[in-house]
């Protein structure tokens, strides 16, 4: 008899660690800005491949939510969504933290006209510069003192053409994207500076960190098996794990 009680007890104690437990997320409630064949707010787009590959898979499906950049840092640091895209390491230090893995890279480029001397990163401190508000390349560019942030890229173009400002500095699939909307492409020139790793930026709580922590997991895995160089393929961008 004292068996039996001691075996229904030390059931119910498993039982009550089992249900302590909290389950692993079916869902990863991810926000980004619209980048054209990127994250797009249909759901199509490079990131968006990358990112279904290394979740789908495991069973957690990603709800997309589009909004532009500083606003979904803002939702992820109020723990109103899992996740933003696009992040670069330590971008951003209160509220949200960092997996191990990037998912991408960026070749930061400076874009200027071919009036303008060529920069490299020792030079690049030396001129008037300007980019989107949230990007915070100052942090990655050394010993930079002359910089604005504009809110949209609209503008940019011209603000290069009457010398308001020397170089743009922005992602080259960006800056190409910008350049189609110019009259004449050629009046410009594109200057690579250096590479930076893409991260998803998670939400600092208990959520975040579960969902972080299956992302290096999986990102482990489809890196060391090849398994992402397709999609990298489709969408015509260098694979970034070379």
């Amino acid at each position: 008899m004292i068996a039996r009680y001691l075996a229904i007890f030390l059931l119910c104690l498993l039982g009550s660690a089992s249900a302590a437990q909290p389950l692993a997320p079916n869902n990863i409630n991810l926000v980004s800005d619209v980048w054209e064949e990127y994250t797009q707010a249909d759901g199509s787009g490079l990131a968006w491949d990358v990112l279904r590959a290394v979740y789908e898979p495991a069973g957690v499906k990603l709800n997309i939510q589009t909004m532009p950049y500083t606003r979904s840092i803002g939702l992820v640091q109020r723990g109103e969504a899992d996740a933003w895209v696009g992040s670069y390491l330590n971008e951003v230090e209160q509220g949200v933290f960092y997996p191990h893995w990037y998912y991408d890279a960026d070749q930061v480029t400076a874009l200027s006209t071919l009036n303008t001397p060529v920069p490299n990163m020792q030079t690049i401190s030396q001129y008037r510069l300007v980019w989107v508000r949230g990007y915070a390349y100052q942090q990655y560019l050394p010993n930079l003192t002359r910089f604005r942030e504009v809110q949209r890229r609209k503008g940019i173009l011209e603000m290069l053409d009457f010398g308001r400002a020397d170089f743009y500095i922005d992602a080259r699939t960006e800056i190409e994207q910008l350049l189609m909307t110019a009259v004449d492409p050629a009046h410009y020139r594109m200057t690579p500076l250096t590479r930076l790793p893409i991260y998803l930026g998670f939400a600092d709580n208990p959520r975040g960190h579960k969902l972080a922590d299956l992302f290096d997991q999986r990102m482990q895995k489809l890196v060391k098996d090849g398994s992402l160089k397709p999609i990298f393929k489709r969408w015509k961008q260098p694979y970034p794990f070379d």
